[in-house]
């Protein structure tokens, strides 16, 4: 008996380590990093929130449908946060655990949508940050919007949507960084 159940359990193990796992894409923007600080080590509390509707970052639509959903191998929001603040960092602010001037980041979306047709896919792809700056007394709210559509002769690979998603996060993050309204806020407010 104690051998049957070793075997059953061993053949379980090996039917869960063969089946196929589902796509997931890697979300790892790079922070726009400024050469020049626009300040002098001003003290600044970033925190995030994830305000999404679904988690997935990718949706694939093969038509006759059948919709597939993927995920990102890591938190999106996270990478955004720690995107952020090396962005911040190199600006020349001083990111600390409590200070009177606080930076949040809500993300509201980043969403790769893929129709595939027989010959080709249409790749529609959205990323919306807000940023709310807060010293207590004065706020500033703005929020950054990245929109992108790609078309192609061949089926959407994972690769194309990281490319396409990160390229864009990326976009948004290079936005944040040239915002003067922003910066002005933060130095003056900070």
């Amino acid at each position: 008996m104690k051998k049957l159940l070793l075997v059953s359990g061993l053949l379980l193990g090996l039917t869960a380590c063969s089946s196929p796992r589902e796509p997931q894409m890697t979300i790892a923007p790079q922070p726009s990093v400024s050469s020049v600080p626009v300040a002098q080590s001003k003290p600044v509390t970033v925190e995030s929130r994830d305000l999404r509707t679904a988690q997935f970052v990718a949706v694939v639509d093969n038509g006759r449908k059948n919709v597939q959903p993927i995920q990102a191998t890591s938190n999106v929001r996270v990478v955004l946060e720690d995107a952020l603040i090396r962005q911040l960092n190199s600006q020349g602010y001083k990111v600390v655990a409590d200070s009177k001037g606080k930076l949040r980041m809500d993300l509201l979306d980043a969403l790769v949508k893929v129709e595939h047709s027989v010959f080709s896919h249409t790749m529609n792809t959205n990323v919306q940050i807000q940023l709310v700056a807060d010293n207590g007394q004065n706020k500033f709210v703005k929020r950054y919007t990245g929109k992108s559509t790609t078309e192609g002769s061949t089926s959407a690979s994972v690769e194309d949507m990281e490319m396409a998603l990160n390229s864009l996060l990326e976009a948004v993050l290079q936005d944040i960084a040239r915002d003067q309204q922003l910066m002005t806020f933060m130095n003056e407010n900070f």
